[in-house]
């Protein structure tokens, strides 16, 4: 015979006495006929022993049934159990929920949260680093993340990461206040701070002039983002994240992301500069004039045009000085622009981050 697949969880002693009554068979019968003891069956009725793979084989050996019908009831039963001892919203997927919506590992290692054994606390962690009430609900944030094409870790860490850069934002005072045509008109003194690499640690207290925060936040794992551009009230921020410690990076992120603010680019944008073939026209607009700032793209080009053959140190250097910017500057757009190879004049790509250290977020 085949016994229908129960739907609820029901104990399978129950139905190997329904079996066994059906057949006209007491438990000692069906025990002389698999070569268990009596008590054997005896105690799988009253449940106090389970059917394990063995006697399921032995069971549908002498009733005719698939042994996987014995195995489904006995662990349909046992889940059963255990669930009616479980209260609704078990401490499990209460933490799952807070580990899918922020990599908490990453924000204990960086003292971003405290982290904590009990879920109710660590809630309550999340919530306030978060701005919630609720850990469904989404924060209100200045800057947007990606929510559609990236992996469930890579979502949350921008958003931990988003979230952080407005934390260390409304910390930080400003020593002016904030208008496009200040920042406009402050341009050419920011610019003259990039011939040496040790005057970026200048950059954040002349922007703090101008009425505009700069905050440097560690990029969190996977996220592989460079910078943003968002308000908090009516202050700008940019924000950096250092990915690639070089002085090129730093200066055109830099310049890329006030170059949204100058735009009066609104919303908050977060920015991925592996990605060059962005078709935004936000951030199209925001290359181009970041280049200008810096390095315009035409200088770079007819510099490179001239030289038949490899461009030499000399030649490179004598450029930059020319331009006014660090010769590492000038090797990141012949690098970006394709016109050397990445391999080439790589020493002149000076760190920024050791002088930019008491700014860094990390």
């Amino acid at each position: 015979m085949t016994e229908p697949m129960p739907s609820s969880p029901r104990s399978p002693g129950t139905v190997l006495k329904r079996v066994l009554d059906a057949r006209g068979w007491s438990q000692k019968d069906l025990a002389e006929i698999i070569g268990r003891p009596a008590q054997a069956i005896t105690e799988i009725i009253r449940g106090t022993k389970q059917i394990t793979p063995d006697t399921a084989l032995e069971l549908a050996a002498a009733f005719g049934t698939p042994a996987r019908l014995w195995t489904n009831l006995e662990t349909e039963y046992r889940l059963g159990l255990a669930k009616s001892r479980r209260p609704a919203g078990s401490v499990i997927e209460r933490r799952a929920k807070i580990f899918e919506r922020l990599p908490v590992s990453e924000l204990v290692r960086r003292g971003w949260i405290k982290g904590s054994r009990q879920v109710e606390e660590l809630e309550q962690q999340v919530f306030a680093f978060l701005g919630v009430t609720a850990i469904d609900e989404e924060p209100n944030l200045a800057v947007s993340y990606r929510r559609s094409t990236d992996s469930e870790d890579v979502v949350a860490a921008q958003r931990a990461w988003a979230r952080r850069v407005e934390i260390v934002a409304r910390d930080q005072p400003l020593a002016g206040k904030f208008s496009s045509a200040k920042l406009l008109k402050s341009i050419p003194s920011l610019r003259r701070l990039a011939c040496k690499t040790e005057d970026v640690a200048k950059v954040p207290a002349l922007l703090a002039e101008h009425g505009v925060r700069l905050v440097i936040v560690s990029q969190l794992p996977k996220t592989k983002v460079d910078g943003a551009a968002l308000f908090i009230g009516k202050s700008p921020v940019v924000a950096l994240t250092l990915r690639f410690d070089r002085i090129d990076w730093f200066w055109f992120t830099l310049l890329h992301e006030l170059a949204h603010v100058a735009l009066g680019h609104r919303g908050g944008h977060l920015d991925f500069f592996d990605e060059r073939n962005s078709e935004d026209e936000e951030e199209l607009a925001a290359n181009a004039l970041a280049a200008d700032w810096l390095l315009s793209s035409d200088a770079v080009k007819a510099f490179a045009s001239g030289h038949r053959g490899p461009i030499s140190k000399s030649a490179v250097e004598a450029f930059a000085d020319q331009q006014g910017v660090h010769t590492g500057i000038v090797v990141g757009r012949l690098h970006f622009l394709g016109l050397i190879p990445y391999s080439h004049l790589r020493g002149y790509l000076d760190k920024v981050g050791d002088y930019l250290a008491p700014w860094i977020d990390a």
